[in-house]
């Protein structure tokens, strides 16, 4: 996915944008903003990495092989399914089951990408 869909985050107000297409250099509160990769947070893994299971319905994807907390300090707020011509985000907050399940046709064909992003741990994703 390089170049597309890349995520950056703001070190003093913690905003994370997305990157669809292009490149540049991204920054808010007058300073630069951290290109974010990946799985590069040193953090539980078997917590953090995306689980992906096909179902009737479509994809569904899970946080953590060991579901991943998901309380007021620490919880997943977003997981996203890649594929096909598709990108789709399904917010969550705490209390919240940390998965998400998918079912539209654009992006559950074919090979895809699950990614998750955990307040403390950062951007995860796995293919699928």
């Amino acid at each position: 996915m390089s170049g597309q869909l890349e995520l950056y985050k703001c070190e003093k107000c913690l905003a994370v944008v997305e990157v669809l297409q292009g490149g540049g250099t991204l920054s808010c509160c007058d300073a630069p903003m951290v290109f974010l990769k990946a799985g590069a947070t040193d953090a539980a893994k078997e917590k953090h990495v995306p689980v992906v299971e096909k179902t009737a319905k479509g994809i569904k994807v899970k946080v953590g092989a060991v579901a991943h907390p998901m309380e007021e300090k620490h919880w997943i707020q977003w997981v996203e399914l890649v594929g096909g011509t598709c990108c789709c985000t399904r917010f969550l907050k705490p209390g919240d089951a940390p998965e998400a399940e998918f079912t539209c046709d654009c992006c559950c064909r074919g090979p895809v990408t699950a990614r998750a992003y955990c307040n403390l741990h950062g951007h995860w994703e796995t293919a699928g």
